[in-house]
C-alpha cells in the first residue's frame, strides 16, 4: 500500500546575493491516513518552513512533497493550514469567515442550503455555533482560533496542517483548545500535522513525535512512536510512566541539541 503523505527526500535552500542558505537537507517522511504527528525542534531549524511546504505555499528545492501518490507543487484545499494568528477577515462574522471558504470549495456541488448546514455543523464542532453572528473583535483569542480551525476542516481537506496554533494563547485555554483538537481528531479520523515547541502538547496529541535537528541544513533527528491508548486524559496522563517516558526523550533530544550548538560557538 502506498503512503498516505510522503516527503520524499527533500532539501529545501534560499539564494541571495549569491549566498546559498540551506534550510532543511534530505528530509524523508512517511505519514499515515488518519494520524496525528508533531514537528518539533529549536527556534530556526525549519518546522514551519517544512509545513509550507506540505501546504504548497513554498516550492521544495529538491525531492517532493506526494499526497496520495501525487506532487504537491501548489495550494489547494486538500491541505488546509491553521495557524498562530487566527486570520480571521475582521469586517466578516464569525459565519461568514467559515462560509467563504466553504462557498470557494463547495460552490458547483453543494446548494446554499447545504453549504449553510455545513458551516453550522462545523462551528458545532468547535463548539462556535452560539456565536455565528459576532465579529472576530467581539470574541475571544481562543474562540478565535476555535473558528479557524473550523473553517480548516470545513474545506474538507485531506491533511489539516496545525503551525503553533496555540502559542499565543494562555494556559488554560491552550488546554481546552488541545482537549477539542483531541476530540476533532477522534470524531473525523482526520490527518494532523502541528508544528509546536512544547513538549506536553507534542505527547499529549501525538502519535509520533518527528525532532528535528538543528539548522542550517536541518533534518530529521529522531522521531518517537507515543504508544499511549486513546482518547487520552491529560490529568490521568500526568503521573503516567509512558508518558513520562515519552517526555523524558524528547526533552533529553532537544538539550543535548541545545547543548551541541553551544558548545560550536
Amino acid at each position: 500500500m502506498s503512503a498516505y503523505l510522503k516527503l520524499d527526500h527533500i532539501d529545501k535552500y534560499f539564494d541571495r546575493g549569491g549566498q546559498r542558505a540551506e534550510v532543511l537537507k534530505g528530509i524523508e517522511l512517511v505519514i499515515d491516513k488518519g494520524e496525528f504527528v508533531s514537528i518539533i525542534g529549536h527556534s530556526g531549524c525549519g518546522k514551519s518552513t517544512l509545513l509550507n511546504l506540505i501546504a504548497g505555499l513554498t516550492p521544495v528545492s529538491a525531492g517532493a512533497v506526494l499526497l496520495e501518490n501525487r506532487e504537491v507543487n501548489a495550494p489547494g484545499p486538500d491541505r488546509a493550514v491553521v495557524f498562530q494568528n487566527h486570520s480571521l477577515l475582521p469586517w466578516l462574522s464569525v459565519y461568514e469567515n467559515v462560509n467563504i471558504a466553504v462557498t470557494k470549495v463547495f460552490r458547483g456541488t453543494k446548494t446554499k442550503a447545504e453549504r449553510h448546514d455545513w458551516v453550522m455543523r462545523n462551528l458545532d464542532l468547535v463548539q462556535m455555533a452560539h456565536a455565528k453572528d459576532k465579529r472576530p473583535s467581539e470574541i475571544s483569542g481562543g474562540m478565535k482560533q476555535r473558528v479557524g480551525i473550523a473553517r480548516a476542516l470545513a474545506m474538507q481537506p485531506k491533511i489539516l496542517l496545525l503551525d503553533e496554533p496555540f502559542g499565543a494563547l494562555d494556559a488554560l485555554t491552550r488546554a481546552h483548545l488541545q482537549d477539542a483538537v483531541m476530540e476533532i481528531h477522534a470524531r473525523l479520523g482526520s490527518t494532523m500535522v502541528m508544528i509546536t515547541h512544547d513538549v506536553d502538547e507534542a505527547v499529549l496529541l501525538s502519535d509520533r513525535i518527528v525532532m528535528m535537528t538543528n539548522g542550517p541544513a536541518a533534518h530529521i533527528g529522531d522521531i518517537l512512536e507515543v504508544p499511549i491508548a486513546r482518547p487520552r486524559n491529560r490529568i490521568e496522563l500526568a503521573s503516567d510512566r509512558t508518558y513520562l517516558k515519552c517526555r523524558e526523550a524528547v526533552l533529553k533530544f532537544l538539550y543535548e541539541r541545545h547543548r551541541f550548538v553551544e558548545a560550536a560557538e
